[in-house]
């Protein structure tokens, strides 16, 4: 891949390429809105470049352990000594326990992994079951980039195949109604999320592909939704099947139980992707119940080997004595004296709020963290390492190659297939756009041309 990577930023080094593919990237960014709030989304000039048969690897690996998440939420749901290791809220155990109606816990999910590839180490970091964002951008981004005048030359010497995930997204939605309600034509479509989110021109991207396919699809606030005589009705007409963006915390903390959306999806009124028994895997607790050496007999032999090649070492944080390293540790004095390679996660939450890098955090901080991880759930996993590679930006009418850190997150389709993939790049040890840093790019397979 090096030497696909390498002919890239030979074709950018001349002038030609880099300033005319440096001035219709800015050009695509605004004419298909391709911003994060108002943060443009893309600040690079090169996709991330995989070849087939890393592509390959990467889903296979995803997918065998998608079989522990599976076996996971089965036992959880069934037992509530289990249920509770992922420390639900009480009307979160009351909204996990009601029947989608479709058996997917989470239809479309974001796996958040760190890839080592000289060592060629897979490793999940978080599992974004409830809202994944980027499918959308992934695949306008592609289509950004497939116009370039950089990319057209170098199409002469490389097959060059996008990773579209928004096809993804529509079939597991229509799977998801389908299953649910098995009569009818195309259901109408609200994507529902708050008006002010810096995601908007996401929903916009879907509400249009969606269109296109003849699904009707409007873009909703939950504060305009009525749910009235078992409909539930936007301001657009009434909704069959809401594509949810809005986390269902924040739903909950503003609007309460008792909100029409909750009310319809409850009734099964409307169908609801994704559920709220997604909140199950979306905890990162979810990580810690794979990890943690109490729960090794539910899982199968090969489903062990997974997890303990792609899951880093991870406990909810509390008072108990635990296994590290084939040694019984005191887990809070562990925590407070392996700082350097341990990081603390709040239970629920997003866009790296809360999360305190040992290594980067003062001993004051990393102690005050852990007293609050004992009154609010977190979690504390092993650090891991963060992968580079050198990506070009032209600036100031030059040609700039720096080395950025980058995760790899593919998005996974009824916890079992992978369609398509997202890459977040930074300079910050943090990576994650929500936190104010980095840039996006769209994942590509290429190969040379024989």
């Amino acid at each position: 891949m090096t030497t696909a990577i390498q002919a890239w930023h030979d074709l950018l080094a001349k002038r030609d390429y880099g300033a005319s593919s440096a001035s219709m990237l800015e050009d695509q960014l605004k004419r298909r809105n391709l911003v994060f709030g108002e943060r443009p989304l893309c600040t690079v000039l090169r996709p991330r470049f995989l070849t087939a048969a890393q592509y390959a690897s990467m889903s296979g690996r995803i997918r065998r352990l998608m079989r522990a998440f599976a076996r996971a939420h089965i036992a959880a749901m069934v037992d509530p000594a289990l249920r509770a290791q992922f420390r639900l809220e009480g009307w979160e155990e009351r909204l996990v326990m009601g029947d989608p109606g479709y058996r997917a816990p989470s239809p479309h999910g974001r796996l958040d992994c760190f890839w080592d590839m000289e060592r060629d180490v897979l490793a999940l970091t978080e599992y974004n079951a409830e809202t994944p964002a980027g499918a959308g951008y992934n695949d306008v981004l592609s289509e950004a980039f497939s116009v370039l005048p950089v990319m057209r030359r170098f199409r002469m010497d490389w097959d060059v195949r996008p990773l579209q995930a928004r096809p993804g997204v529509a079939s597991v939605l229509l799977d998801a109604w389908r299953e649910s309600h098995s009569f009818g034509p195309l259901p109408r479509v609200a994507i529902v999320d708050w008006n002010d989110v810096p995601t908007t021109s996401e929903f916009e991207i879907f509400r249009d592909y969606f269109t296109q396919l003849g699904i009707q699809t409007e873009i909703v606030d939950p504060r305009e939704l009525e749910y009235k005589f078992r409909m539930l009705k936007a301001p657009g007409g009434h909704v069959d099947l809401v594509y949810k963006r809005v986390l269902i915390n924040e739903l909950i903390e503003r609007e309460g139980e008792d909100t029409p959306l909750v009310q319809a999806v409850r009734d099964g009124a409307v169908c609801m992707v994704n559920p709220f028994r997604c909140k199950l895997l979306h905890k990162k607790a979810s990580l810690a119940f794979l990890s943690d050496e109490r729960n090794a007999a539910l899982f199968e032999p090969a489903e062990r080997a997974e997890i303990a090649a792609q899951v880093p070492w991870t406990r909810v944080v509390e008072e108990r004595k635990t296994e590290y390293g084939g040694r019984t540790v005191d887990l809070l004095q562990f925590i407070a004296d392996e700082q350097q390679r341990l990081v603390l996660k709040p239970n629920d939450d997003y866009g790296g709020a809360g999360v305190v890098l040992g290594w980067t955090a003062t001993s004051e901080e990393w102690a005050a963290t852990i007293r609050k991880a004992l009154t609010a759930p977190y979690i504390v996993q092993e650090k891991v390492v963060v992968p580079s590679e050198p990506y070009p930006s032209w600036v100031d009418g030059r040609l700039q190659v720096v080395d950025r850190m980058l995760d790899t997150a593919p998005f996974v389709l009824n916890g079992e297939v992978v369609e398509g993939a997202l890459t977040r790049l930074s300079t910050a040890a943090l990576l994650n756009v929500t936190a104010g840093g980095g840039s996006t790019v769209p994942v590509m397979v290429v190969e040379r041309r024989t």
